[in-house]
């Protein structure tokens, strides 16, 4: 069984690394802060001081990180993926980032005969923990094929659109809708509760109809339970949010309502400084 490698262990990598133990896969993993791996540790994983040393020691390298300035120093700094490559390896980068990037990744990887993908996912917490995360990849077709079973492994829905950056082109696709029922969530709880209704059975009668959605079930009870620790952080959904724009703009598009969730995500993360906090936070705007 090949050998996997697995950079970056927050709230979606752990759950996505804890279903590749139960799979009885080897997996190397590295934190910037070795005690956070601990959970995993104990369940056989093997940590490892840095990108560099995982890639030495794994077939396929999987990174999931914050933001693309973290792609790029867990890739390119001496201590990253590049420097512990070899011929044949595959790297798979998870994290939401840009499509340039991918390109440049997998451009590179190309020179030294490493077969990339981008894949980023969407599913939150739950998905990750519960395997059923949809993932969205680009890169190389071979590559993709080989990872198939690992893909089902961690997620129960995974489509390739083509090469490199296409994988990230489909998640701002679904980002730009995610913007459309958090917000849309958001403000019809704050409705509701302006107009004296009993908010759990609005949830209840709301999700029972034609406005359900995933973030509506996932979101809507911890709305209620004044739970706003992250399935998925704030911080992470308003840099996808730009990416989305950026690109938007770079095709001649305009997109009003994701500018304006844009806007209110802003407001939550860089005005309150709210941005560890979930997504589902953004009802603190009004309560």
């Amino acid at each position: 069984m090949q050998k996997l490698g697995f950079i970056g262990t927050g709230v979606m990598g752990s759950g996505i690394i804890n279903n590749l133990l139960k799979a009885d896969y080897d997996v190397n993993v590295y934190t910037r802060t070795e005690s956070k791996a601990e959970p995993l540790l104990k369940k056989g994983a093997k940590w490892l001081a840095s990108p560099k040393e995982v890639a030495e020691n794994s077939d396929i390298i999987f990174s999931m990180v914050g933001f693309p300035q973290d792609v790029k120093d867990v890739y390119f700094k001496d201590n990253g993926i590049f420097a512990g490559l070899t011929d044949g390896k595959i790297i798979v980068d998870m994290t939401t980032s840009t499509p340039t990037l991918a390109k440049e990744i997998g451009e590179k990887a190309e020179k030294i005969n490493v077969k990339t993908l981008d894949a980023p996912v969407s599913g939150g917490d739950v998905g990750a923990r519960d395997g059923k995360l949809t993932i969205m990849v680009g890169g190389s077709k071979e590559a993709f094929d080989e990872l198939v079973p690992i893909f089902e492994i961690i997620g129960q829905t995974n489509h390739y659109f083509g090469s490199y950056g296409a994988g990230q082109h489909a998640k701002m696709a679904n980002q730009i809708m995610i913007a459309g029922t958090m917000t849309g969530m958001t403000e019809m709880f704050v409705y509701a509760k302006a107009a004296g209704l009993d908010m759990n059975a609005i949830l209840k009668t709301v999700s029972g109809g034609s406005a359900n959605n995933w973030s509506l079930d996932n979101y809507g009870p911890r709305v209620l339970d004044g739970d706003f620790k992250p399935g998925f952080y704030s911080k992470h959904f308003l840099k996808d949010l730009r990416i989305a724009l950026d690109e938007s703009e770079k095709m001649g598009l305009d997109l009003p309502a994701t500018k304006q969730a844009k806007a209110l995500y802003e407001k939550l993360v860089d005005d309150k400084d709210l941005g560890n906090d979930g997504t589902q936070a953004l009802i603190k705007l009004w309560w």
